[in-house]
């Protein structure tokens, strides 16, 4: 039987933690997004060193060094890459905040990732992942008027788990935003 002291401890904790639905409908604003990206790469490459965009997808390390944000409250259909209208109000927090950035930066370039959790194979993980970026983008630029060159997509499904878990797990499901051009020849 419980004491009177843990079942307030385990009360409190209820009470205190997010729910799973609170937490998924969280969407950075317009202004968390553009500062995020804004934000100085963790090391500065000197121009030897900076690579094709290509490569960049493909290296993790230098990934790391962008300013970035996770998108998770992006809410796709189970198995469907089509943006929903009824996600319409995220995408335009992100329109908003990568209009300003190429309204005083023309030359910004962001790298939409496609992430998603272990369940279900490798391969349609992988596909699902490059589909759903490649949606966002399809939508920023159609709906709201982002420039198409602004924008790369690369899908990495269930390579990148934020939750190492084969089980499912929103939090895996997400786009990520991450700025590039600082890195890129």
């Amino acid at each position: 039987m419980l004491n009177r002291r843990t079942l307030a401890a385990a009360l409190i904790a209820v009470l205190a933690a997010p729910s799973l639905a609170a937490a998924q409908a969280t969407t950075p604003s317009a202004s968390q997004i553009e500062r995020q990206l804004q934000a100085a790469p963790t090391t500065k490459l000197k121009p030897n060193q900076r690579v094709t965009v290509r490569e960049f997808k493909r290296r993790p390390d230098l990934r790391r060094m962008a300013p970035s944000i996770d998108i998770q409250s992006i809410n796709f259909a189970f198995g469907s890459a089509e943006v929903p209208y009824s996600q319409y109000g995220k995408v335009e927090n992100i329109a908003n905040a990568l209009d300003r950035i190429l309204r005083r930066d023309p030359d910004a370039r962001v790298l939409i990732e496609g992430h998603t959790d272990a369940v279900g194979s490798f391969g349609s993980n992988q596909a699902l992942s490059e589909r759903r970026a490649a949606s966002l983008k399809q939508t920023l630029v159609r709906e709201f008027g982002i420039p198409r060159y602004a924008l790369e997509t690369v899908g990495y499904g269930e390579e990148f788990l934020l939750v190492p878990t084969q089980n499912e797990n929103w939090r895996n499901r997400r786009v990520t935003l991450r700025r590039y051009d600082a890195f890129i020849r």
